[in-house]
């Protein structure tokens, strides 16, 4: 007959930690598939339990935990007990003769919280099993032997100064090793060690918020804060670990630019240009980043006319600089206000404002050595052609700025007045002509004037004068070129030879008006007509041509009608030539001695008296 395992573990409260398990009732067959007798047992009553040893016991090992005892034991010393599973024969053991369990050595139930064994009865000479294996679980009792650990410490966090009472900063978290399904070895509770009474914490979430109003960055802008957790509830006797929180007020727009000083005081000298920098002024804002950037103006006209105000690249500091040129004998000091604004406006600080402050500047102009300045930025005189050498010309003016009294000397500067055609008076700048001037040769004369401090050669200025050569009608007109041209034998009476042209070198006020007259009377060969615009027409006369006879010279008279008026006489050559149809040349005679073709001596200085009568009247 098979016996009835039954195994004893120690309870808590009970024989002092033993307890009592039993195998359940079941028919069983003969070992090693041998057909047996069939032995059908009652069901036992009792319910299977947890079974515990606690954890990191410190008493006499080893320890009795429970006994295994078998119904087929009779005490003849025949049966064997057996442990095996989770721990046997290291943590468990077990005494095969009597099935008394042990455990070993303390045990940590953070390591591992519960064994699974089993525990069978076998005969000791065969090894036959006698019952089969029984499983059962020792669970690891928990103490409180572990502290609350902050596992993501020590923590940083930011939130903005100004904030509201209550505003979230950030949520700590403890881990206790300790089982929290077993007491309060487990439950923790959060307090603040240090850092009140600025910020709380939330006992049961670890959420650390702000606890007073309106902390100011610029007061104190770091906090180290101190959180505990305690286990066992917060109770005396619990174990504890703390934490720290270092917590950076970010800033905001809460403070309005300030100048530190109410009156900022520059000078500069007369001479610096547009663009160069007076001084640097700054409001002092004890904000940060974009919150201390500032914008500066002039908001004085006078100011804003001779400087301008811009921003540096940092957008702190405002530069002060000459807008246009300065003069100390016309303005020697400036005074005007400069305002100061913060760029970004938080709207929720309005209520903390306004956002800017105003300052007095005041830039005192120095002066500096300047060089004579001329009355005028340039010169434009003129005079007549032909005059005599001494003529004046016209007169240049310079004077010190500095000391009105102080002498000035003047003279040309060779390379503008190459041919030496005008001299300068050193003591009071008159310019007159050196030899006399030909404007048909040159119109236009740019000198370039140097005036020089006397007390100082250094300090120079220079001025252009420019000459203009005014005209005087002294050019007789002339022909534009020379005329040698030709007349078919068979040309109509009044037939137009040529048109011819006059040219006067004179400016045209001179040469407005040239007439042209040729051969008058009833033995002329050819007729010229004044065309009254500077050009005549030559023509056959109404009578027929003369039969082929060598070419002929006509003479021309010119005068314009200047004061005085001038005249001169020219002559154009005019060939008769054979023709062809299309009136073309298809040859001219050889030419002849000019006195028989040409004019007598008696007819050409009647034309010479007639145009001087002409021009007499």
């Amino acid at each position: 007959m098979w016996g009835l395992v039954r195994l004893l573990l120690a309870w808590l409260g009970g024989w002092g930690c033993m307890g009592r398990l039993a195998a359940p009732a079941r028919a069983w067959a003969g070992s090693r598939g041998r057909p047996g007798p069939v032995l059908l047992r009652n069901r036992r009553s009792w319910v299977w339990n947890q079974f515990f040893v606690i954890e990191e016991y410190a008493g006499p090992e080893p320890v009795l935990i429970g006994k295994l005892h078998s119904d087929v034991d009779r005490g003849e010393g025949r049966t064997k007990y057996l442990l095996t599973g989770e721990g046997a024969g290291t943590v468990f053991v077990i005494d095969e003769a009597t099935g008394n369990i042990h455990v070993t050595k303390s045990l940590d139930r953070e390591e591992k919280a519960q064994y699974v064994l089993l525990a069978q009865a076998v005969d000791r000479a065969s090894n036959r099993p006698l019952e089969p294996p029984s499983e059962f679980i020792i669970k690891v009792q928990d103490i409180n032997d572990n502290p609350p650990i902050f596992p993501l410490g020590p923590y940083h966090a930011t939130v903005p100064e100004m904030s509201n009472v209550g505003t979230s900063v950030i949520q700590v978290t403890a881990h206790d090793a300790d089982d929290p399904s077993y007491g309060n070895s487990a439950k923790l509770v959060y307090t603040v060690l240090d850092g009140l009474p600025f910020f709380s914490v939330d006992p049961q979430t670890g959420v650390v918020r702000t606890a007073i109003p309106n902390m100011d960055r610029e007061t104190q802008e770091e906090f180290l804060v101190v959180i505990q957790a305690k286990d066992m509830g917060g109770h005396m006797g619990g174990l504890s670990g703390s934490t720290t929180v270092t917590v950076t007020l970010s800033d905001v727009n809460d403070n309005p630019p300030k100048f530190p000083q109410s009156l900022y005081q520059f000078s500069v000298v007369e001479t610096a240009g547009p663009g160069t920098l007076v001084g640097r002024l700054r409001a002092q804002d004890p904000d940060l980043g974009d919150n201390a950037l500032m914008a500066y103006s002039i908001l004085d006209g006078e100011g804003s006319e001779a400087f301008s105000i811009s921003t540096d690249s940092q957008g702190r500091d405002g530069l002060l600089t000459v807008r246009k040129p300065l003069d100390f004998e016309t303005r020697r000091s400036y005074s005007f206000r400069v305002e100061a604004t913060n760029t970004l406006i938080d709207p929720a600080y309005l209520r903390r404002g306004p956002f800017k402050d105003v300052a007095s500047v005041r830039v005192a102009v120095q002066d500096a050595p300047e060089p004579p300045a001329f009355t005028q930025a340039a010169y434009h005189l003129a005079v007549a052609e032909n005059k005599a050498p001494g003529t004046l010309v016209g007169q240049v003016s310079a004077a010190d700025l500095d000391s009105p009294a102080s002498p000035i000397r003047y003279s040309i500067l060779p390379h503008s007045d190459p041919e030496r055609c005008f001299s300068i008076e050193p003591e009071d700048g008159t310019i007159r002509t050196v030899v006399p001037l030909d404007r048909e040769a040159r119109i236009w004369h740019n000198l370039t004037v140097l005036a020089t401090e006397l007390d100082s050669s250094a300090q120079a200025s220079r001025v252009q004068v420019a000459i203009q050569i005014l005209d005087e009608n002294d050019n007789a007109p002339q022909l534009a070129e020379p005329y040698d041209t030709f007349v078919c034998e068979s040309a109509a009476p009044g037939q137009l030879i040529q048109v011819i042209r006059a040219l006067d070198r004179d400016e045209v006020g001179n040469s407005s008006r040239v007439s042209l007259q040729g051969p008058l009377g009833p033995d002329a060969n050819f007729t010229v007509r004044d065309n009254r615009d500077g050009s005549a027409s030559l023509l056959l006369p109404s009578r027929p041509a003369p039969p082929r006879q060598a070419p002929y010279l006509v003479p021309i008279a010119l005068w314009d009608w200047g004061q005085p008026a001038l005249s001169s006489t020219a002559t154009v050559t005019v060939s008769v030539c054979r023709c062809r149809p299309d009136g073309s040349v298809a040859s001219c005679r050889p030419e002849a001695q000019l006195s028989p073709a040409g004019l007598s001596t008696g007819a050409l200085l009647a034309i010479v008296t007639c145009v001087g009568t002409l021009l007499g009247e």
